[in-house]
């Protein structure tokens, strides 16, 4: 079982079905292996993307997805029983907007591809060299086409 919370701020409240959302990362994590874990996932506005990746990356520029891991740095201290906390995956709405218009596609499925990105990093994925780029994108890739 796992705990996927969705926050979508007002302004997009109508464009994202957060509970969409919910069952997609359900399904990812699901496809991954990870069975008793808790997620966040926030879709809200550039500035505020923006604004952490400052803070937490040292970048000052927008960005379409940013991921913070629970498992990464000490441990996180739960109580017993509970849930292994992920961490949280926050998307720039107006940035997946931008991304689907440039590519031709839904952003519904922009979302979706952002949402599986930020899990996979959660679970250890990245992009630093050609060869995890090519790992990670591929299992993007097997991933989107399984929630299709």
């Amino acid at each position: 079982m796992a705990d996927i919370r969705v926050h979508v701020d007002d302004a997009y409240v109508s464009s994202v079905d957060g509970d969409g959302l919910s069952l997609q990362a359900l399904r990812v994590l699901e496809m991954e292996g990870q069975g008793e874990t808790e997620l966040s996932v926030v879709i809200t506005g550039d500035e505020a993307v923006r604004e952490l990746n400052r803070r937490y990356a040292g970048e000052d520029a927008p960005t379409d997805v940013l991921s913070f891991s629970q498992l990464e740095g000490e441990p996180f201290v739960s109580p017993p029983g509970a849930l292994r906390q992920l961490g949280e995956i926050v998307i720039s709405y107006p940035t997946a907007e931008r991304q689907a218009r440039a590519a031709s596609h839904a952003v519904g499925a922009e979302v979706a591809h952002l949402l599986v990105h930020g899990v996979l990093h959660l679970l250890g994925y990245d992009h630093g060299t050609p060869e995890e780029e090519r790992r990670m994108q591929t299992r993007e890739r097997e991933l989107l086409a399984k929630l299709q």
